[in-house]
C-alpha cells in the first residue's frame, strides 16, 4: 500500500483514458474501500450501480455530455461509468438531519466516494468525479426508480497519460486556522 499523502496527491481527474479494459477485481476493491466507508449513524445511504456494458455505459455517457458547454466529452472513451444512488438515510441520520439541519446522506456520499476514488488510485486507475448529466435519462437507462437522487457519476479507467500534474490549491494558511476562526 502506498504512504497515504502520497496517494492523495497521485489521485487526479481523469479525463482521458486509454482503451483497457478495468479488471472486475479492481472494481470490486473500490466497492469495498466505498462499503467500508464511515456515514451518520452508520446510515450507508447509498447504492453504486457499475456501467461497464459497452453499449449502456456510451447511452449513460452521452447523458453525461453537454453540448452547450462542452463538458464530459471524455466518458465516452472511459471502460466503466458508476452511479452513485442516495439511497433513505435510517431513522436516526434522518432524526439527525431535521433536528441539526444537516445534510448527512449527502456529506456521507461524499466520503463513500473519495474511498472509491482513493482506492481506485491505489489501483493505478483515474477516475473523475462529476456532477453534471442528465440526471433523469440516467435514471431511466439504469431503472433507478423515479423517488431516488442520483448525485453522481465516477469514470473510470486506466489513463492513458499517467503524468501526475502538480495540485493548484490554497496553503495551509489560507484553509486552516487554529482554536477560532479568523
Amino acid at each position: 500500500m502506498t504512504n497515504f499523502l502520497e496517494l492523495v496527491k497521485k489521485r487526479q481527474s481523469t479525463r482521458k483514458y486509454s482503451s483497457q479494459q478495468v479488471e472486475y477485481e479492481k472494481i470490486n476493491r473500490c466497492i469495498e474501500a466505498a462499503r467500508l466507508a464511515p456515514s451518520a449513524c452508520n446510515a450507508q445511504p447509498w447504492k453504486f450501480v457499475i456501467v461497464d456494458e459497452p453499449e449502456l455505459k456510451l447511452a449513460v455517457a452521452a447523458a453525461s455530455e453537454s453540448n452547450i458547454l462542452g463538458f464530459n466529452k471524455f466518458t465516452k472513451d472511459c471502460p466503466v461509468i458508476v452511479a452513485v444512488v442516495r439511497e433513505a438515510p435510517n431513522i436516526t441520520s434522518k432524526l439527525g438531519m431535521i433536528l441539526k439541519n444537516k445534510p448527512y446522506p449527502v456529506m456521507d456520499i461524499g466520503i463513500a466516494v473519495a474511498h472509491f476514488c482513493l482506492q481506485a488510485a491505489d489501483e493505478n486507475l483515474g477516475t473523475c468525479i462529476i456532477g453534471w448529466f442528465n440526471e433523469k435519462k440516467i435514471k431511466k437507462l439504469l431503472d433507478i426508480p423515479k423517488k431516488k437522487r442520483l448525485d453522481l457519476l465516477i469514470s473510470v479507467g486506466y489513463a492513458a497519460d499517467e503524468t501526475i500534474l502538480p495540485k493548484q490549491r490554497k496553503n495551509t494558511e489560507q484553509m486552516s486556522v487554529r482554536n477560532k476562526y479568523e
